[in-house]
């Protein structure tokens, strides 16, 4: 940022101006933050691609199946065998749950009714007796799926048997659990995530005060930020859904924190060089924002490049976290620079900055550091490089072929109870079908076809659905997420595109999953080199150099395998996880790697700078010493952040959490000060080719002094 910018948003007149401006978009965009639970989209449905088999079925089966429909069971269990009064009350309260707001065509079938159907391909009433099944569909239209916990709670009040154990499945009862699963996500996420931070804050700064500062801040660009994402979604077609607004909450105050904390750090550091407090912002905004913007570029254009997903909820992450990214720098380089110079220097009391008094980073912990490390950098760079692939083993024991309804949560949920009652008593999920579309006149060989896949339940009646077509379902006897049921559905695809002719498609709940997990895959292959890529040119860009950026991506692919081994053996062997998402090692590998660059951003931009006065290898303690604590720092912010996903009860999110904690943590403790530090002070101003930044062999001279700085105009 030039001089000239940085000194007039520091002024002492345009300080408030910014105050001003920043008051105005919390005020418009802060009512639409708020709203913008209303505008997810948590629909399954939505999330894959046109070219998924899954959706082209739904687009087929449009006119006879509403997408929209929400197949829910209500499952009735006694131990020792329901009664004859047990099963007149489940046959009595089938009239008032068809009468529920939501129920197709007030429908409600019931284990009776279904004796009375011939050829029903499935039971309501286990064999032993102690289990019995009502049906019924709910459809709320379009984003219907945020009514359900109405309607259930409608029906935990209507279906009540003394003695009698009720628990409410199939799609409906997922729908439930998830929303219990994400509920308060835009209120005590975010509370609970700002706690952490403002303690971790006061034991940094050790002032009672200062902390304020960028806590206001970091709220300022989750409101401003939610209301931009609220108007994206309403009028732009974004996709947002709980995932992807958890995770914007945490990104926003995580990484506008680290913002914080640099940029503080830097003005303090002025603070004891300019006795005007608005020069000093000035040198310290004219030196921090280009690590800050250089920061925030790589997070945001790596979050971009999720948009080349063929998941549309992973397509939709991106633009919504890289607005959340773009916002949180706007404010930390212009409203928390206006806050620090309208309060002054008395908001770092009690160990206020005065003027000429002493830099502590020049003999703090990082310094001593980096003077071991100055004893021998090639050893130590070599261990640690071991240590870092020795850890990446773990690699061989993460399983991110999905996860069954049973695994997807961190504690059991109501539907996974139920559905556990299914399978212990020999019924299947009705709800979880394949659904079968092909030519009418080749109907009979795909049926046939069928036959011989174990797995799959009888199939039902075909009916037409025009233009020459017809479908008919078959009940999946395999939990609808499980290994089991993509092979059912897999075996499926493959006899029935057997049929010549047929131009047989199948779908439904599992299809869908099995495709979402092939859709994961491609994204994995497809963006982890575009990211890399870009993040390479931008390094490129800002260093000026070819070969420290190869360095440092070298350094962040060696962090993100050791933190993604390390948290996949924590899963295993700690957590008890059954496995990862398909899509955990994409969304983990661009978290880690946007913001594992960060770090070697703020370390690496202060070596440039001190390299032009020191060289290279005194450069880089220089820039160590100085910029280790509140890098440290913030890497601890960031890490804790990311933990607080763990309290959602989600496993994909908790898994998250740890593996960017853990990543984050070692970037911040090992990578960026021990590892990177050693390279550079090993190859020193090799690391800066082909620029002519540094040609000479300087070596490690502690008594180098600070150089003169240059007036900037404020």
């Amino acid at each position: 940022m030039h001089r000239q910018i940085a000194g007039k948003l520091t002024g002492r007149v345009t300080k408030w101006i910014v105050l001003a401006v920043w008051i105005v978009l919390l005020a418009g965009a802060g009512g639409l933050s708020a709203k913008l639970a209303d505008v997810q989209n948590n629909e399954a449905s939505s999330w894959l691609p046109a070219s998924a088999e899954s959706t082209k079925v739904v687009e087929e089966l449009s006119g006879t199946i509403d997408p929209n429909d929400i197949p829910t069971l209500i499952v009735y269990y006694r131990d020792g065998g329901l009664t004859d009064s047990d099963r007149a009350a489940i046959e009595e309260q089938a009239t008032e749950l068809g009468n529920i707001d939501g129920v197709v065509d007030q429908k409600v079938l019931t284990p009776a009714a279904a004796e009375q159907i011939p050829d029903l391909p499935f039971k309501l009433s286990s064999d032993d007796g102690e289990v019995a099944v009502s049906s019924l569909t709910f459809n709320f239209g379009k984003n219907g799926w945020n009514d359900i916990p109405d309607a259930a709670g409608q029906i935990d009040e209507i279906a009540k048997i003394d003695g009698v154990t009720v628990h409410l499945a199939g799609y409906g009862g997922q729908a439930r659990d998830a929303a219990e699963a994400f509920e308060g996500i835009d209120t005590n996420l975010i509370l609970i995530t700002l706690l952490v931070v403002v303690v971790i804050l006061l034991f940094t700064y050790r002032s009672p005060i200062l902390w304020l500062l960028p806590i206001i801040s970091v709220v300022v660009a989750y409101s401003v930020s939610g209301g931009v994402v609220y108007l994206l979604a309403k009028y732009a077609d974004l996709t947002v859904n709980g995932q992807s607004q958890a995770i914007l909450g945490i990104l926003v105050i995580g990484a506008g924190t680290d913002y914080a904390l640099l940029l503080v750090a830097r003005y303090r550091e002025e603070l004891r060089r300019h006795d005007d407090r608005h020069e000093a912002m000035a040198f310290a905004l004219h030196r921090a924002a280009p690590a800050l913007l250089a920061s925030a570029s790589t997070v945001a254009v790596g979050m971009l490049c999720l948009s080349f997903a063929e998941l549309n909820s992973t397509a939709g992450l991106g633009p919504v976290n890289a607005v959340g990214i773009a916002v949180t720098c706007l404010v930390m380089v212009t409203l928390l620079p206006a806050l620090l110079v309208i309060f002054g220097r008395w908001i770092f009391w009690p160990k206020r900055p005065g003027f000429g008094s002493q830099e502590p980073n020049t003999s703090g912990f990082w310094a001593r550091v980096g003077d071991r490390i100055a004893k021998a950098p090639r050893k130590v760079w070599t261990v640690t490089a071991v240590l870092l692939l020795a850890a990446s083993l773990g690699l061989f024991t993460l399983d991110s072929d999905g996860l069954s309804t049973e695994d997807t949560y961190t504690k059991e949920f109501d539907s996974i109870k139920g559905q556990k009652l299914l399978v212990e008593h020999g019924l299947q999920d009705n709800s979880n079908t394949v659904q079968v579309v092909a030519d009418s006149d080749r109907l009979d060989q795909v049926v046939a076809a069928i036959d011989g896949v174990k797995g799959l339940g009888e199939p039902t009646v075909p009916e037409e659905v025009g233009d020459g077509r017809s479908y008919f379902e078959a009940t999946v006897g395999a939990d609808i997420s499980s290994t089991a049921a993509f092979d059912i559905v897999e075996d499926t695809r493959e006899a029935v595109h057997g049929v010549d002719g047929a131009d047989a498609l199948v779908g439904g709940g599992s299809a869908f999953y099995l495709d979402t997990k092939i859709a994961s895959d491609r994204d994995n292959r497809v963006i982890i080199p575009i990211v890399l890529v870009v993040v390479l040119f931008i390094l490129v860009g800002l260093l000026r150099a070819v070969a420290s950026p190869l360095i440092l991506m070298a350094t962040v692919i060696l962090s993100f395998g050791a933190a993604l081994g390390l948290s996949s053996l924590l899963f295993k062997y700690v957590f008890g996880f059954a496995g990862s998402d398909p899509g955990f090692p994409l969304f983990a590998f661009v978290f880690l790697v946007a913001l594992g660059i960060d770090y070697n951003i703020f370390l690496m931009t202060r070596v440039r700078e001190e390299t032009a006065n020191h060289g290279t290898r005194k450069g880089s303690l220089i820039a160590l010493g100085s910029t280790g604590g509140v890098i440290t720092s913030a890497g601890v912010v960031l890490a804790a952040t990311f933990l607080v996903l763990g309290s959602i009860p989600f496993v994909f999110l908790a898994e998250l959490g740890v593996a960017v904690a853990l990543g984050v943590l070692l970037d911040t403790m090992i990578v960026r000060s021990v590892l990177v530090t050693a390279l550079n002070l090993d190859l020193g101003g090799k690391i800066w080719w082909p620029s002519k930044l540094d040609r000479g062999d300087n070596t490690v001279d502690p008594g180098a002094s600070e150089p003169e700085r240059e007036p900037v105009s404020v």
